[in-house]
């Protein structure tokens, strides 16, 4: 790899950039296709709520979390277990700043719209730092549009609202500062990015070895080592001293299987090297850029975030899908500028040459993968059509007085968390909800019977059916 070859910077390198940065580069055109991307995002989220499409309970998980905020009580996710406190899961205090929203807009949705923007947002970044350092208002343009529709984010938008929403922007915020020589910028912007989940350390850690790759030594070991200690302090004493556990659960990802079972360093190691499915994680995240963000140190920030897949033992975070790749998307699409900048003035005149059609070929590439992403689902009518199960699932919901405690299975939740306290099926150990409300088909498909399923979960009270469809029941306890 390119990155580690060259000599140490000299500040006057980065007069170059600096330079590139004073030329005015106006926003209207980049406004308007945030405008867009917005649009799109938030239209795609609305329609897979508003059909029932919920694919996990993160959602209604990060509703409660914000609402709590709103309401200035101390965070919990109920849906995870009565009374759980959230900073015990994951350390994302930054979805306090959702609260001013929601007190205008009481509702998970308004999760999914800030999320757009910030995604949006994130684009006109990239954009608006592509013609500023490669001088090229087509080139900024085309990368606008590449990244707003790259794979990355889009599944991220189906995966409904998570807390990388904000890193998204905050590291298009810091890879900008770093291309243009900024380098108080870069750590100013870096740095909160710990508050938005307990990995995001590591990855700060790594901006300090790129300032330090670029000759800023002593700033880059100082925010090395902020990361580093912010990374430890959440994992070892702030979520532990949060969680009812007194512990990071989430360790369990790396050292268990899928069965339970306990796997040797050793094991770890030899599985994520022998993975295909991690390794071709590993190329369609280089591959959007057209292998040419190789060119530039700001790969490196990949490497935390690629690392900690690379050893769970949770097929979730192999792959394409989920949000987990949203925060790799701004790194390598801003690496992908800093490689066609430096492969301009490239003695081997084929790298030159590449350079030179690298952005439209980043283009071609998201376009191209673009008919096969989430988001193609708008242009089909089926989208948008009447869906009887979406029927029935809401009338399940209105027959759950509000302000009642609630049971409820995945395609729910989101969905009352708003006026109501809300559990989990089979995670609400410890309470007796006033309601359950109950998808009769389920995961398997196959229709249960709810006074059944009633007695199994509560076995100390007694409910009766007072709702009840195809696809959906509600029982109110005695």
């Amino acid at each position: 790899m390119d990155v580690l070859n060259r000599p140490p910077a000299d500040p006057a390198d980065e007069r170059p950039a600096a330079d590139t940065a004073a030329a005015p580069v106006p926003y209207l055109p980049y406004a308007l296709i945030a405008v867009a991307l917005t649009a799109a995002y938030f239209l795609y989220s609305w329609v897979q709520y508003d059909h029932f499409r919920t694919p996990s309970w993160d959602l209604g998980i990060f509703g409660q979390a914000v609402r709590s905020y709103a309401e200035f009580r101390v965070p919990v996710a109920d849906i995870k277990g009565p009374g759980f406190p959230i900073l015990g899961d994951h350390f994302s205090p930054v979805t306090a700043l959702l609260a001013p929203l929601y007190w205008i807009w009481p509702s998970p949705v308004s999760l999914l719209f800030a999320q757009a923007a910030l995604f949006a947002g994130s684009a006109v970044i990239v954009g608006r730092t592509a013609q500023q350092v490669l001088g090229s208002r087509a080139a900024g343009l085309a990368l606008t549009v590449a990244y707003g529709l790259s794979w990355g984010l889009q599944e991220a938008v189906k995966s409904d609202f998570h807390e990388i929403a904000f890193a998204v922007p905050l590291l298009a915020l810091t890879c900008r500062a770093l291309l243009l020589g900024r380098w108080t910028a870069a750590v100013a912007w870096s740095v909160p990015l710990v508050l938005v989940k307990e990995d995001m350390g590591l990855t700060v850690a790594m901006v300090g070895v790129v300032l330090a790759v670029k000759g800023q030594k002593k700033l880059g070991a100082a925010l090395a080592g902020f990361g580093v200690a912010a990374f430890a302090l959440t994992v070892l004493v702030l979520i532990p001293a949060a969680s009812k556990l007194g512990q990071y659960d989430y360790w369990a990802k790396v050292e268990k299987t899928g069965t339970g079972a306990e796997t040797s360093l050793g094991q770890i190691a030899a599985d994520a090297l022998s993975s295909g499915e991690r390794w071709e994680m590993v190329l369609y995240v280089l591959a959007v850029t057209g292998f040419l963000a190789l060119r530039s140190p700001l790969v490196l920030l990949v490497l935390p975030t690629l690392g900690w897949r690379f050893v769970s033992q949770d097929p979730n975070h192999w792959g394409l899908h989920w949000h987990y790749s949203a925060v790799l998307m701004p790194v390598v699409f801003l690496a992908l500028v800093d490689g066609v900048r430096a492969a301009r003035t490239s003695p081997r005149p084929w790298l030159a040459a590449y350079g030179g059609v690298a952005v439209a070929a980043a283009t071609a590439v998201a376009l191209t993968l673009a008919v096969n992403l989430p988001l193609r689902d708008l242009l089909k009518p089926e989208t948008y059509a009447h869906d009887v199960r979406a029927e029935q699932a809401r009338a399940a919901v209105a027959a759950v007085p509000g302000g009642a405690s609630v049971e409820a299975d995945v395609p729910l939740l989101a969905h009352l968390t708003a006026d109501h306290r809300v559990y989990w099926v089979g995670t609400a150990k410890g309470a007796t909800p006033d309601y359950l409300a109950l998808d009769l088909r389920g995961w398997s498909g196959q229709t249960s019977d709810p006074a059944v399923t009633a007695t199994q979960l509560h076995p100390e009270a007694a409910y009766e059916i007072v709702h009840r469809s195809d696809g959906f029941a509600v029982l109110r306890k005695k």
